[in-house]
């Protein structure tokens, strides 16, 4: 398996600032998904491939970009952790969430499927819309 990390330094590759695609409340707290849900983005996920494997340098300025341009392409992500420690593996996955301003929808052993709305997706990448 080959793992290709790319490095958009700060920036999209638009050029602008990536943009926060969560949805969010009033009080600006993003808001969680509901069981409904995490139940259609776990069939969807299911059949997903890892397009993150995070290895032994763990979350560093490459993954979180590559995180940000896969999370705005596809919306629904599965990711990959190869360490072997459990507590590890949960501290990895919960500092990817925040980076990417994401949502866990499920973990299952090394893999985890990540969510983060983009309120305007590709059709032909958003995983979401793709399988509806």
């Amino acid at each position: 398996m080959i793992c290709v990390v790319i490095d958009w330094a700060s920036q999209g590759p638009s050029g602008k600032m990536p943009v926060n695609f969560t949805e969010s409340d009033e009080k600006g707290q993003i808001m969680p998904l509901n069981n409904e849900q995490k139940k259609q983005f776990k069939s969807i996920g299911h059949d997903l491939k890892p397009v993150l494997i995070i290895a032994g340098n763990g979350l560093n300025e490459g993954v979180v970009a590559e995180l940000e341009r896969a999370l705005a392409d596809h919306e629904l992500i599965k990711v990959e952790i190869r360490s072997e420690d459990r507590e590890e593996r949960a501290a990895t996955i919960a500092a990817l969430c925040k980076a990417g301003r994401a949502e866990l929808v499920q973990t299952i052993g090394k893999k985890a499927l990540v969510y983060r709305k983009n309120p305007q997706p590709n059709k032909q990448l958003s995983n979401v819309h793709r399988y509806k």
